[in-house]
């Protein structure tokens, strides 16, 4: 059994090392290349720091945990939010939390947060109507901070049209083919990880509540680096820290929303088929 744990942890931390290192770190500079603004970087890094959900859930779904998946949802997005205000409160950034557009964006990360608890009340967390209620959401959602960011934050736009980030002199292919390999190993490392996983519930019987809310904590440690990262490039590159609260905010956003309405319809669709 401790070879088992010893593993599940390994596969685990791993899969967090390759998203931290190769996958987030080339994804920015991707951005970065093509200049785009502060919320569109934030919602990649949203997009890049799910990867470990989405192979978790994927993973613990086809095993036939879906209660793992679930937890590992609920528990990320509480992680999530957490480490955002602690990324914040250290960055002495939380005066700038007053725009109305980042106002709602935490709200909308709180509803990510309350929903899983009430669709757990209801006993409704493995209904096929989930599905089609989160895509309607999560389409929603992208809508409600779309229209804010444009009315809200037309100022920080216009300025970071002006920015220019300093350039990486490698060619923007090396990027893509490292997000190629980073994207095949984390595919090969979800695959044993699973196994890991079938074995820890199967033949030791550890709970699934327990391996979700494991894995929530530790696939949510890409999103603090990115937190504290992107609020930290910012301050160094002697540009408004404002830029690297909006990038966070949409990082959690993002993440958040992804975990609960795409990356947990994954799981529902993959219950049905298996």
């Amino acid at each position: 059994m401790l070879l088992e744990i010893f593993k599940f942890i390994f596969y685990a931390i791993l899969i967090v090392l390759i998203s931290k290192y190769l996958l987030v770190i080339n994804i920015r500079k991707i951005a970065e290349k093509l200049n785009l603004k502060s919320k569109t970087v934030g919602e990649i890094a949203g997009i890049s720091t799910s990867i470990p959900e989405v192979l978790t859930v994927t993973v613990t779904s086809i095993s036939g945990l879906y209660a793992t998946s679930i937890f590992n949802v609920f528990s990320s997005n509480i992680i999530n939010l957490i480490q955002y205000i602690i990324s914040i409160i250290i960055n002495k950034n939380i005066r700038l939390l007053k725009n109305k557009a980042l106002i709602v964006n935490l709200i909308l990360v709180i509803i990510t947060i309350l929903l899983p608890v009430i669709l757990l009340i209801l006993k409704i967390q493995t209904s096929t109507i989930l599905i089609p209620i989160f895509l309607i959401l999560y389409i929603l959602f992208l809508s409600i901070t779309n229209r804010l960011h444009k009315k809200y934050l037309k100022s920080v736009d216009e300025i970071a049209e002006e920015y220019k980030y300093k350039k990486d002199k490698n060619p923007i292919a090396i990027n893509v083919v490292i997000l190629i390999i980073a994207t095949m190993l984390l595919y090969i490392i979800g695959e044993m990880l699973g196994n890991t996983l079938e074995n820890l519930c199967y033949s030791f019987g550890i709970q699934e509540a327990l391996i979700g809310f494991i894995l929530g904590f530790i696939t949510s440690i890409p999103e603090l680096v990115t937190f504290f990262e992107s609020q930290k490039h910012h301050k160094e590159e002697g540009k408004d820290k404002f830029f690297g609260v909006v990038e966070a905010s949409n990082n959690l956003l993002t993440s958040n929303m992804l975990n609960l309405f795409i990356i947990q319809t994954i799981g529902l669709v993959i219950i049905q088929i298996f």
